[in-house]
């Protein structure tokens, strides 16, 4: 989380970043109620995202975050759009590697209205028992969602992708689709200095966790 924030301060073109998690976890959304999660703390660590949304599992999923900074023109566009645009970038490379993925429309295969909220504010759902529009769904059923912030230095989207079998080329088509102009970076020491510096003060801390 706090290297993420720290991404949204400093990067100065879109940057995308894959993480995993070293044991059982559950991050949830910034208007999040501690309340709601504290049952799962004997067994998952906890971490109060900086985005919104829900609660999300973690363990064996695909974590990734998206940051598009201020100077570029795809901040510009609104959440919604910008939501979609990644999604799709998702299914493309999804479908790359033979699963058959979609993005969803606004209502499901019964006629169920879907919310048409990307940047959810609710605190006590599952996220990924919830879809809503333009989240990645295969067979009907939900595997890859986001939650977004968005500041003056420019927008950050959290995202994690789960119950399917986690391709290695995942990660490298879903950054090629996003753009033709791709290549690798190394976080700095001044990026993880920052990082440690919002994980010791705000990530890390109790008050943080039990915000609300």
């Amino acid at each position: 989380m706090a290297i993420d924030e720290a991404l949204l301060e400093m990067a100065m073109v879109p940057t995308i970043r894959f993480y995993g998690w070293r044991s059982p976890a559950l991050s949830f959304g910034y208007f999040g109620r501690f309340s709601n999660v504290a049952i799962y703390a004997a067994e998952r660590d906890l971490v109060r995202r900086w985005t919104g949304g829900g609660i999300v599992f973690h363990g064996d999923d695909l974590t990734y975050s998206i940051v598009i900074s201020a100077n570029d023109p795809a901040f510009d566009e609104s959440s919604v759009a910008i939501y979609e645009k990644i999604h799709r970038a998702l299914c493309e490379a999804l479908n790359k590697i033979g699963t058959h993925a979609v993005v969803a429309t606004g209502v499901d295969a019964d006629d169920v209205p879907f919310s048409t909220h990307a940047v959810a504010t609710g605190s006590g759902y599952n996220c990924f028992s919830n879809p809503v529009r333009a989240d990645v769904m295969i067979s009907g059923r939900k595997i890859a969602g986001a939650a977004q912030r968005r500041t003056r230095r420019g927008l950050l989207q959290q995202g994690s992708i789960q119950d399917i079998t986690i391709n290695t080329d995942l990660a490298k088509l879903f950054a090629q689709a996003l753009t033709a102009n791709c290549s690798d970076f190394d976080i700095n020491e001044e990026l993880l200095e920052r990082a440690r510096e919002l994980a010791q003060l705000k990530y890390g801390t109790e008050s943080w966790l039990r915000k609300r």
